[in-house]
This record gives structure tokens, sequence and C-alpha cells, in this order.
């Protein structure tokens, strides 16, 4: 008599239907979002001319203003509409309210004889009602395309040249750029008109509408920017959806009992041992090598950045700015933490692909070495770039191969053209991988997600290559905040979650069933909030208030699944410690510490990208709040909390993955001080700086306007001066008992690979 061989069990389809009907909705209601943006962009006029039809500046002035900024990296230093850097002053409310001051200067004369400074609060508040009534009235005129200035805005335009030229005279009143660092007349005055526009659009009235194109931002009451009606709305109903969002997930897990990751009556073993890798596996391990390289050099020129918000003046009194000037820091940081990040999900997708397909193809270990020249060549080339072009040393080729100047993705279009083809290739490789397990009746569900969800991500780069430095700079946002939301966010944790499911799998710690379920429930909860949730980046970029509607309702929502995923942390805890349900046996799990940095991942989910992410996603609070301490706040604990551990997991997955028990000894008790320097150096920065530093500065938005709280009145003050300051101590634990101690495990472990392949 023979066994009767039991028929593979199988997800529903709905699972995988639910998935393509979340995204073809999500992308349907981003892409018609996405198109509106050029409908609704603020008008850039042919001629901006005076009281006299004098030609004051023009639309070419405008965009070669706007190339200016970019090319020398000043959105790394400011920002424009709350987006950039917090080095700086943010340019648009800084050149509005210094108009406003003009304008009132002017009016006080005229009306009370008698300067701006002296008059009653009674007088003062008709002279501030006549200056908002001038700046929101819109004289636009889309027949002629001109927009008429009158006699004072004239005047306030020229007089401002030369205040920026002042700005960029000196490394203390420019945060760190160098000195004299824009000296062109020309390019200061196209810089200017650039301001101006920025400006102009941030104050005067949308045609038929009682607010301006940004929705009314920045707050500035002097000049009638105040929040709109629509900004209070939406918060209020984006707060019922969140609501209604959680009862109705609430009501799902409590109507199924196997939302997470643990099933029932399932009988998996390991399929994975330490110690026993293949070729290709141990030839990854150098892709974490640089990887944490790359996480080390990034945290040291972070705290370089955050250095020259405390002393903007020098390094402890040496002068870096010409060596090291505060945009380019800044650009390394944002860069490399991308960079680091990514080359761990690479190179865990390459490390897993082995393991699910059961095979070597021929020649993989040579795809892996040279694409690991490839990325060499685009981190060092890119990085070059950037340093030299900021410097004005590519001349013409500054867009192409130096600093194209977007925050994010400040390199250059060729690079980033050469990191797209790369990750085709890196497809191609996972593909080559894992085939013969898609041919599987039992892994075919779980190698078909992963190898999705490796191409979406250099399909949803794309975006980064629909603009130029001349684009208009609210279309640009839309496609900017593809890659740092939906492409980041989105997409690449979609692929993590895929490639921890794999672990989980191969470790014996679920079924396939289970893996390919959480899967599909991850995905549907990150992207069913998360894809038109995208467009809370776009509330004051000059997009139409229909934009801030639908990304409040979708934004508020995406707390559920970083709520409900914070339950994962429970259950790592409980895999880890738990037995086979059918043979009684104990689940040894070798890898304690990838489940830990897992941990780490549920508990900043919450807090990071839940808590934090929430504080500033309503319409009304990013009002007063984007582009203050409690954006980077927000930044820093979701992005390191979340995507910086979940990258540190794989990374030790991996080095445990390749050394026995013996080989591991040493590397671990590196890995141990490296979890608790990391996770208590990140909660420092918190709690010591970017939270408090954030409340304070939001406060003064509150009390002073956005432009002072951007100011150097208010950042140079004693108690956020105090503030800057306490961030060491974080930074140093992060840094020295953090990273340094990952760096040296990795090390070992490479080292130990090498041993390995050369017997």
């Amino acid at each position: 008599m023979t066994d009767k061989i039991l028929p593979i069990e199988t997800l529903s389809p709905w699972w995988k239907n639910a998935l393509i009907l979340v995204m073809i909705m999500g992308f349907t209601i981003l892409i018609w979002l996405a198109v509106r943006s050029y409908q609704d962009a603020p008008p850039i006029p042919v001629k901006v001319v005076g009281p006299d039809g004098e030609v004051i500046f023009t639309k070419n002035d405008i965009v070669a203003g706007q190339q200016v900024f970019l090319k020398y990296g000043l959105m790394e230093n400011g920002t424009v509409w709350g987006h950039g850097a917090y080095l700086g002053p943010d340019f648009s409310a800084e050149y509005l309210h210094t108009l406003s001051v003009d304008i009132g200067s002017m009016l006080s004369q005229q009306r009370f004889k008698r300067n701006l400074q002296d008059l009653s609060i009674t007088e003062r508040d008709m002279v501030n009602a006549e200056t908002a009534q001038l700046l929101k009235r819109n004289r636009y005129d889309p027949q002629t395309e001109a927009l008429p200035l009158t006699p004072i805005e004239s005047t306030s335009y020229r007089q401002q040249i030369a205040k920026w030229a002042k700005y960029f005279s000196t490394p203390v009143g420019s945060a760190g750029l160098p000195a004299k660092y824009i000296k062109d007349p020309s390019e200061l005055a196209q810089l200017t008109a650039f301001f101006a526009w920025t400006a102009w659009a941030s104050v005067a009235d949308r045609p038929g509408l009682t607010y301006s194109y940004t929705n009314n931002f920045p707050y500035d009451p002097v000049v009638g920017n105040t929040p709109t009606s629509a900004a209070v709305l939406w918060s209020a109903l984006s707060l019922i959806s969140l609501l209604a969002a959680t009862a109705a997930v609430l009501f799902a897990c409590g109507k199924f009992d196997f939302l997470g990751w643990k099933g029932k009556g399932e009988h998996v073993h390991p399929q994975m041992l330490p110690g026993v890798t293949t070729e290709s596996q141990r030839a990854t391990i150098k892709y974490f090598l640089v990887a944490v390289l790359l996480f080390l050099i990034q945290a040291l020129v972070g705290g370089a950045t955050v250095h020259y918000r405390a002393d903007p003046a020098g390094f402890f009194g040496i002068d870096i700015s010409t060596l090291l000037p505060s945009n380019i820091v800044r650009t390394w940081h944002l860069q490399l933490a991308i960079f680091w990040i990514a080359t761990a999900y690479v190179a865990g997708g390459l490390f897993l692909a082995p393991s699910l397909g059961g095979k070597e193809p021929k020649g993989q270990v040579g795809g892996i070495n040279l694409l690991f020249c490839a990325l060499v060549l685009v981190v060092v080339g890119s990085l070059a770039g950037e340093i030299l072009g900021i410097n004005q040393l590519l001349g013409r080729f500054w867009f192409w191969f130096g600093h194209q100047g977007w925050e994010y993705l400040e390199l250059g279009r060729a690079w980033q053209i050469m990191l797209a083809a790369g990750l085709a290739g890196w497809v191609v490789l996972l593909f080559r991988a894992i085939a013969p397990a898609r041919c599987d009746s039992e892994q075919s569900v779980i190698a078909s997600l992963f190898l999705y969800a490796a191409i979406a991500i250099p399909l949803f780069y794309l975006p980064a290559m629909f603009f130029s430095s001349t684009s208009h700079f609210s279309v640009v946002d839309t496609w900017r905040f593809w890659i740092i939301h939906l492409w980041v966010e989105g997409f690449f944790e979609v692929f993590v979650t895929v490639m921890v499911a794999l672990i989980f799998y191969k470790l014996g710690i679920v079924s396939h069933k289970t893996a390919a379920r959480v899967v599909y429930l991850d995905a549907i909860l990150y992207l069913g909030s998360g894809i038109v949730g995208t467009g809370h980046h776009w509330y004051w970029t000059g997009q139409a208030n229909i934009t801030m509607a639908l990304a409040a309702v979708f934004s508020a929502m995406e707390v559920v699944p970083l709520t409900l995923l914070t339950l994962d942390a429970w259950d790592f805890v409980k895999l880890t410690k738990g037995k086979c349900d059918i043979c009684n046996k104990a689940i040894a799990i070798p890898h304690k510490w990838t489940f830990y940095f897992l941990i780490a991942v549920g508990f900043w989910n919450f807090v990071g990208a839940g808590v934090f992410g929430f504080l500033i996603n309503l319409p009304i609070v990013s009002y007063f709040e984007v582009g203050t301490m409690l954006t980077p706040n927000h930044g820093h604990a979701a992005m390191m909390g979340v995507f910086g551990m979940l990258a540190v997991a794989l990374i030790v997955f991996a080095l445990r993955q390749v050394l026995t028990d013996e080989q591991w000894v040493r590397p671990e008790k590196f890995v141990r001080v490296s979890f608790w320097g990391l996770n208590i150096g990140l909660g420092l920065m918190v709690v010591t700086n970017l939270f408090p530093g954030g409340v304070l500065q939001f406060i003064d938005v509150l009390n002073n306007g956005y432009w002072h709280a951007r100011g150097p009145e208010f950042l140079q003050g004693k108690i956020p001066h105090m503030i800057e300051w306490l961030r060491m101590p974080g930074d140093l634990i992060f840094i020295g008992l953090g990273i340094f101690p990952l760096f040296v495990a990795s090390f070992q472990s490479w080292r130990a690979t090498k041993r390995i392949s050369s017997l």
C-alpha cells in the first residue's frame, strides 16, 4: 500500500486579486494627480514688468535662476515652499517677508509719516491689512502672460539682489557655504528672480479663489497667509478615515485568525543551515561590507551637517567650508543613506535567491562581481561628481555628471541612468537564480512575489528621469516624491517584506502559505494607503485642493498598517521560542540578532513612521510644521529606525549564515554591541535633539511666522543652540558603539568567507 500524497495547500486567489485591485485604484488616482500637477502649477510669467512698462525680469530669468539654485546645490542649504534642507532659510518665505517689510515701511511713511517700528498696534494692523491686500491681488494676465509689479515690488526686487549677495558672502551668514559662494551679478539677479516668483506664487490668490497657489503657505499673517478652510476640513475628515480604516482592519483581524506570521498545523523544518552556503552567496558578503562602510561615512558626514547647525563658523574654530561646505556634506548624507540601505537590500536579494532556486546558475558569481563593480562606479563617481558640480568644475555637464540639485536625487542624470541599468541587471541575476523555484508547486507563489517585488524597484525609479533642471518646480516635486515616498517607502518595503518572509520560510519558522499570505497582506496594507498617501508631500507645492483632500484621507490611513505591523515585533519574539505544532520539537533559530533587529524595526515602525509620521501629516499640522525639525525627527526615526534597521537585519543574517558556529563567536560580540549602540544612539538623537528642537520651532512658527522660525534669529537663539549641541552624545554612541562594531563584524566575516573560498 502506498502512502497517500497530500496536495499542496494554496492561498485563495482573492489575495492576489485584492492586491491587483488596490494597485490599479491607487495608481489611477496618483497618475491623475500627477497629470493635474501640470495644469494646476503656478504660471511662470513670460515677463515681469514695472509700473512704467519696463521689463524687470523674464521667464528665462526665472528658469535660469532655478538652474542657479540647483547647480549651486542650494536645495541642500535651504528650502523652497518648505522642501529642501534646514540649514539656511526658506528662500521663498524669506523673500516674501522682506517684501512685506518693504511695503509696510512705504505705507507707514505714506499714511502716518513714521517708521514702521514706531507705529501703534492699531496703526500697524492697518498697514498689515493694506500690505496683505496689495500682495494677495493677482495681477497676472493669462492673455499676455505678463505680471505687472507695483513700484515698491520693483524696488524690493532690486534691493533683494544685494541682500542675497550678502547672504552668500560668508560661511557664518549662509550656514556653512564657502565665502563669496555666488559672485556673478547676473546669476544673483536670476536667482533673486526665481525667489521672487516663488514668493509671488505663495501669496497671490489663485484666480477665482481666496487662497494662493500654494494654499497660503508659508504661514505669515502680515501678508494674509493663514491656513485655508480646506486644510482644517480635510484634517478633520482624514481622522474619520483613520477611524474607519482602523475599524475595518480590526474587524478583519477579529474575523480571521491567520493574519500574523504564525500559521496553525504547519510542519516545516529548516532548509538553510549556518555555514552551508554557495559560492555566489559568499560573493555577496563584500556588498554587505561596503554597505556598512557607506553607513559609517554617511553618519560621519551627517554629524558634520549637524555641526554646521550648531556652529556655522567652522569645525571647532577651523573653517572647513571651502573643503567640505555644508551643502555637500548634507548631499552626501542623503545620498549615502540611500546607497547603503539599497546596497544591503540588493545584496540581500542576491544572497537569498540561491536558497529559493536550489541551484547555482552558471556564471552567477561573475554577474555578481560585475554588478559590484558597477555599484562602486556609481557610488564613487556620483559622490565625486557632486562635489565637482557644486564647485562649478564640470561646466555645462553639471546636470549630467555633477550635482543635479534636487534633494534626494542629487546624483547627475548619467549616474541615475547607470543606477537604473544596474538595478535591471540585478533583476536578471535574481531571475536566473530563482527560475527553478517558479516551477515548483510549493515555492512558485513566494518565488513569483520575490521576482515581481524586485522588478518594481528599477521600474519605479524611472520617474527620476521625468524632469530636467528647467522643469516647473511644482511638476518636479510631483515626480520627486514618487521616488522619495513611493519607491523607498513603498516598493522597497514590500521587497524587504518578501525577503523576511522568505527567510522565515527557509528557516522552517513558517510554511510557504503563511509566508505568501503575509506578503500579500502587508503589500495590501502598505500600498492601499501609501500610493495615494504620497500626495501628503504636495500640500504646499502649487497643487490644487483636490490633491490635499485625497492625500490627507489616504495618508492618515497609513498609520493603520504601521500600527498593526508593530505586532510583528511580538510575533518575532514568539517565533524564536516556538515549537513545531506537529512533532512538538523546539524550533532552533541560529539568527538571534537578526530577530532582535527585526524587533527594533517593529518598535521604530510604530514610533518613527506611525506616531511621528502621523504627527506631521495632517494638513493643518503640516502647514505650520513642514521644514521644521519635526520633519527630520520623523525622517531619522523612520528612515534609520525602519529601513536602516531592516538593512542591518539583512546584513547580520547574511554574516551569520555564511559562518559556522565557531566562526560566529567573535563577530557576534560586535553585533551585540552594535544592536544596543544603534538603538540607544538613535533614541538619544530623537529625545535630546530632534523632537524637542522641532517642538520649539513649531511654537515659533505659530508665534512669529514661518520665515522667523527658519531664520538665524531663532536657530541661533540660546535654547535652540543648546539643543543642537545636545545631539552630540547620541551621535557619538550611534557611530562609535553602533556602526563601528558592525563594521568590525562585517570585516571579520568577509575575511572568513575569503578563507573559505580559497580552500
